[in-house]
């Protein structure tokens, strides 16, 4: 069974920024769960010593909707 908690918002690049400095530094301990915030939940996680890391970036013009950039950072792991 697949749990699966998601959040969509906007944030600003300095949220953002510390959104991401809280999940280097949580991967970062010795700690053996990683706590991560996802909307107004917090998930606890058990990651590997080592982790799959896909980053995947797209850029998108067009002509009536403008510019758009996307970039998705997914990691995967068997606990």
């Amino acid at each position: 069974m697949a749990q699966r908690t998601t959040t969509d918002e906007t944030i600003s690049r300095q949220e953002l920024s510390e959104y991401f400095e809280h999940l280097a530094a949580a991967f970062a301990e010795d700690e053996p769960d990683v706590q991560v915030t996802v909307g107004n939940k917090t998930v606890s996680l058990n990651p590997t010593e080592t982790v799959d890391l896909s980053v995947d970036v797209i850029e998108r013009s067009t002509l009536l909707r403008g510019n758009r950039e996307e970039i998705e950072i997914e990691l995967a792991w068997k606990p």
